[in-house]
């Protein structure tokens, strides 16, 4: 059976910095290729909160379902990635904020040749984001559509400083963004739902390893899962990595993708 770890309390501040240390070596992305193609496919990492009887949010939100612990782990997953990719409904709704540097990760992100602070890409095929939204306008942020977005929504964002890229004519198409993240040398990805967005990475087999924190709590009510999609979803096995607790009951998981495969996307099995 599985080994259950048990994380250090983070309430005085030198027990957090040693925390926050010892959750990067456990959550670090594997190494990127010292050889061609220079530009591999990025690897996916979701990081998702439920309760124990799997719900994704209360009252409406995900935000009271965190913890100590799961802010730690959050705070963690994005110091280590190049890019937060995000539906841009969930964003709205949880109050997003450009993603900020965090000066006991800056050494380690100069070392690995990253930005100060990972990028923001929001997905929306509707653009229904308000015009006061603050990130949007930001340089390090891109709003990732679809050539059928609403023509006065595209022009309203533009004009507020949005950059805007079309991928897909229907539908926002994870391929496209991935292919997007690439060529901006973003292979580190991390998304953090909403479920929508898990849905269709993971009906497009884009994703690669799954996080997840589960909060000590029964929500019952009619709250949707960490992934939702219309469809069936391929089924594709994933193994656990880590099984780690805190001392406030949650239960912080990490799933890959099996079998074993090159990494960033150079997918070895045949399926």
């Amino acid at each position: 059976m599985f080994g259950l770890q048990k994380a250090t309390q983070l309430t005085p501040a030198d027990d957090q910095a040693t925390t926050l240390r010892w959750l990067a070596q456990q959550y670090a992305y594997p190494p990127l290729p010292s050889s061609p193609p220079c530009l591999p496919r990025p690897f996916v990492r979701a990081n998702m909160v439920g309760s124990i009887d799997g719900a994704v949010t209360v009252d409406g939100r995900s935000g009271g379902l965190g913890g100590p612990g799961d802010k730690a782990v959050f705070r963690v997953l994005r110091a280590l990635a190049d890019v937060v990719v995000v539906g841009a409904s969930t964003a709205v709704t949880e109050g997003y904020r450009q993603p900020s540097a965090d000066d006991e990760f800056t050494a380690d992100r100069t070392a690995r040749d990253q930005t100060p602070a990972p990028a923001l890409a929001l997905l929306s095929r509707s653009l229904s984001i308000p015009d006061d939204f603050a990130p949007v306008a930001q340089p390090q942020t891109l709003v990732l559509t679809c050539a059928s977005a609403p023509a006065d929504r595209r022009s309203a964002l533009t004009d507020i400083g949005a950059t805007l890229i079309d991928c897909g004519d229907d539908t926002v198409d994870p391929h496209a963004v991935l292919d997007v993240c690439a060529e901006r040398g973003w292979v580190r990805v991390l998304t953090e739902g909403g479920p929508s967005l898990l849905g269709s990475l993971a009906q497009a087999d884009a994703l690669d390893e799954l996080c997840v924190t589960t909060a000590p709590v029964v929500v019952g009510g009619d709250a949707g899962r960490i992934v939702s999609h219309r469809d069936a979803l391929p089924t594709r096995p994933m193994r656990p990595v880590s099984i780690i607790t805190d001392d406030d009951g949650y239960v912080f998981t990490r799933w890959a993708r099996t079998p074993t495969e090159d990494t960033y996307g150079h997918r070895t099995d045949t399926d």
